[in-house]
């Protein structure tokens, strides 16, 4: 009977180890944000494909602002009622998702 209990010490001891906390290890998260340099178009300058689209897709919507980055990408801030929003499409009228 004593070897059964400490048998069973020796183990239940032997388990305790593994149960032990592991190290808190921090873990950094970085956020990087890349901006496309969007520069301000007046809103006559959208190509009319641009322009078309806006129209087709969101009839009720008013182009409020415009711009245009290098790789010929507009980004429109646009109204529809009392929402504010943006939208980026390229010179063709084909939408991007951003």
């Amino acid at each position: 009977m004593k070897n059964l209990f400490l048998s069973a010490a020796i183990v239940l001891g032997g388990l305790t180890s593994f149960a032990s906390t592991s190290p808190i290890t921090n873990t950094i998260v970085k956020a990087v944000s890349f901006q496309d340099d969007y520069t301000e178009v007046k809103v006559t300058e959208v190509p009319a494909a641009v322009t078309d689209a806006l129209k087709k897709a969101y009839p009720d919507a008013v182009l409020t602002k415009a711009y245009k980055n290098s790789a010929s990408q507009y980004k429109l801030e646009v109204t529809v009622g009392d929402k504010v929003g943006s939208l980026y499409a390229n010179a063709d009228g084909s939408w991007v998702k951003k």
